[in-house]
């Protein structure tokens, strides 16, 4: 798939699983950058960028409709392997603290809260969320779903 067309891809995904989704423009910047990992399925994708010794997942989505079938496990498992070959040897996210499933997912993964980032996550229909920091220290292959 040509770049502008993946871009448009994850756009379209992206939007159906957040109410506050990334642009294709985003995504073909982002997918532009060194370092930057995709791993995609039919129903989700994770997009991670490495720096050193360290892997921040940028961003996981995984279509409504698939949701709760193991699909993220296995896109997370995944990029964490292939950052872990690369030389990553942590693994960062940041997750809405009102977010449970994905909260419940990551401490699955073995995830452990690092700090918080206060009223990060604007909401439309309320106040700001914080975002929790997570990591998750690699030291091989995550289990999957």
């Amino acid at each position: 798939m040509p770049d502008a067309a993946l871009a448009e891809a994850l756009a379209a995904l992206h939007a159906e699983a957040f109410d506050s989704p990334w642009s294709a423009s985003a995504f073909a910047g982002l997918l532009g950058q060194p370092g930057v990992l995709l791993r995609a399925e039919t129903d989700g994708f994770v997009l991670v960028q490495l720096a050193a010794d360290e892997a921040e997942i940028l961003t996981l989505a995984v279509r409504p409709s698939a949701r709760r079938r193991g699909t993220g496990s296995r896109l997370v498992a995944a990029v964490s392997d292939r950052a872990f070959d690369l030389g990553a040897r942590r693994l960062f996210l940041e997750v809405a603290e009102d977010n449970a499933p994905a909260r419940a997912l990551y401490a699955a993964l073995g995830f452990e809260p690092a700090g918080r980032r206060p009223c990060y996550y604007a909401r439309s229909d309320g106040p700001p969320v914080d975002a929790l920091l997570l990591v998750l220290n690699l030291s091989g292959r995550l289990p999957t779903a």
